[in-house]
């Protein structure tokens, strides 16, 4: 056992380099951190902010903080109508930005879609699918998605296939390595390919002739002015679901600025009836490319759903009315169309997202939306100073008691001191190994509070070196042999070693659940090295007390080994007849 331990412990060791992380991550309070007060405003001019609304507001950012694995974050109310987010480490705006997005999802009908500007070739557009209808880009020959899919518009995908297609030369011109001319479209494709892109082409023209019917006058003439660029996107506006709205597509990350801006229907699937939101990795073979944003909607958005797919459907694939919006705060994340109605009650967006994206979208969206609206006030670093000599405060303490322990384990149990203080150094190193491993796989973070928590394990550690020892103290006290000694007193103290250390866990456990903040970040610490007790105790402590009761120094019961008779106080009597016995 005590080679299998060390096997463990050289992994832990060779993860931790394997891993570039070598030390463990700190907490705001000893590290520093970002620092955002989110000031809510009310729906309506005049209206007041309730406290059941600031209260589910903090409990659906304390579950998004949860879910994007941020340890020892904290999110307080201060005040009728502000919020305080405090992030660990330096440079997390993003995660942040991410707690206090609001986060309302809609699903709107198209009623116009236009690119921004008249030169712009936009590239083609992210398209959300529902699951099961999985939709496919149209293939580079230019050939339509196949049927029952709901498929991308096809305006923006017409003009990259056109430039694509055109600008590709035959492969005899390439082998030859002479200069030619750029080939027309006629030239450089086939009869099949030139009748598709030629359908493209109609299909182009027939979209920019936008029908406004229907359409409010004044919403109209908001659309005209949009130009999708700056503040104009309008990201984090708050919609009225109720009525017809002009907005942008999704800004590109890179230049800031829309392609493509819209007039949308009133809302007609709200996020609020999203039950299920996960991100979901790229599978080709059920037609993902990419990262994805999986959504499954409850049974009154699934009847909606599947009346609207079924009327667009029927309209036709080249109007623009045929397609849905999946709008996310304020921005048009995709718009694919339908081809067929869709009843399954799952949709998935596509963006192309990277893993970090979709999982932010999802924990987002699975949270559900915040009940108010929430304004940046401030932005600011956290510094770590206060911390740092509140740490070097709680070191010097956690140095002294473990001094004590060790000076305590030295003049009471002398020789078998050295067993605990050994076991106590393992336990510690196994303590470190698993907190910086933790803190690269869970972003587990150490603070003051969980110093303090493994500072109270040295305790539990050093009980159940305690109940051992003085469990095998009282079997040499009854005359019995060393190694006799160690297999009957290992045999009565690991019961009520298991009990102690489960009652300690158990205890930490539920005040881990229960707790908030920094307490935690205490209760997690506590439990965690509390199972690390037990492994040292069942592993290393039992183990080499039995190789050194093989020993001389040990099995005589020298007078420093802590096992001397006359030290416990064993009769002449009793040693006298222990030691016939062995000679007869």
């Amino acid at each position: 056992m005590l080679f299998a331990l060390f096997v463990i412990a050289a992994a832990l060791v060779g993860l931790m380099f394997w891993q570039g992380q070598k030390t463990p991550k700190l907490a705001l309070d000893l590290a520093g951190g970002t620092t955002v007060t989110l000031t809510a405003e009310p729906s309506r001019p005049g209206a007041k902010i309730g406290d059941s609304e600031m209260t589910q507001a903090i409990n659906i950012m304390r579950e998004r903080v949860n879910g994007l694995g941020v340890s020892e974050a904290e999110v307080t109310k201060q005040g009728n109508n502000v919020i305080v987010v405090q992030v660990p480490g330096q440079g997390q705006e993003r995660v942040v930005g991410l707690i206090g997005t609001t986060a309302k999802l809609e699903f709107r009908q198209v009623m116009v879609a236009e690119p921004v500007g008249a030169a712009q070739q936009p590239a083609p557009t992210p398209t959300p699918t529902p699951s099961g209808k999985a939709s496919k880009s149209p293939k580079p020959s230019g050939s339509p998605s196949a049927s029952g899919k709901a498929s991308t518009s096809p305006s923006p995908k017409g003009r990259a296939l056109a430039q694509a297609l055109v600008a590709t030369p035959k492969p005899s011109e390439k082998a030859s390595g002479k200069p030619t001319p750029k080939p027309s479209a006629s030239q450089s494709l086939t009869p099949e390919q030139l009748q598709q892109l030629q359908q493209l082409q109609q299909q182009q023209q027939q979209a920019g002739a936008e029908d406004f019917t229907g359409v409010d006058p004044a919403v109209k003439a908001q659309f005209s002015k949009l130009t999708c660029a700056g503040n104009d996107i309008g990201q984090g506006q708050s919609l009225n679901p109720g009525k017809q709205v002009a907005i942008c597509a999704r800004p590109d990350p890179k230049t800031h600025k829309s392609d493509y801006k819209f007039i949308l229907a009133p809302a007609q699937i709200s996020g609020e009836q999203v039950t299920k939101a996960q991100a979901l990795p790229p599978d080709p073979q059920n037609g993902r490319v990419q990262w994805t944003v999986s959504l499954d909607l409850n049974g009154a958005a699934t009847k909606t759903f599947a009346d609207f797919t079924s009327k667009a459907a029927a309209l036709g694939e080249n109007n623009t009315r045929n397609h849905f919006a999946i709008v996310l705060d304020g921005t048009v994340y995709s718009w694919p169309s339908v081809k067929e109605a869709i009843t399954s009650g799952n949709a998935q967006i596509e963006g192309q997202f990277t893993q970090q994206d979709a999982t932010d979208l999802a924990n987002v969206l699975k949270y559900g939306a915040l009940p108010l609206k929430f304004v940046p006030s401030s932005i600011e670093s956290v510094s770590a100073t206060l911390g740092k000599d509140q740490l070097s405060a709680g070191l010097i303490a956690g140095a002294i008691g473990l001094g004590l322990v060790v000076l305590y384990c030295l003049l009471y149990y002398r020789g078998l001191g050295s067993v605990a203080i050994s076991s106590l150094i393992v336990a510690g190193v196994l303590t470190y190994e698993s907190v910086v491993l933790l803190g690269k796989f869970i972003d587990f973070r150490m603070s003051l509070a969980g110093i303090a928590g493994a500072i109270v394990a040295i305790g539990i550690t050093a009980d159940s070196f305690v109940v051992f020892f003085e469990r095998l103290r009282d079997e040499v006290r009854e005359g019995r042999s060393l190694r006799t000694a160690v297999e009957r007193g290992w045999h009565r103290a690991r019961r009520t070693i298991i009990v102690a250390d489960a009652v300690s866990f158990i205890a930490a456990l539920l005040l881990y659940w229960f707790a908030i903040g920094g307490v935690k970040g205490f209760a997690f610490t506590l439990g965690l090295t509390t199972l690390i007790d037990v492994v040292v105790v069942f592993f290393f402590t039992k183990p080499l007390v039995t190789v050194l009761a093989r020993t001389k120094f040990f099995g005589r019961g020298h007078r420093w080994s802590g096992l001397d008779p006359s030290t416990l106080g064993v009769s002449k009597r009793t040693t006298v007849r222990t030691a016939s016995a062995k000679e007869a």
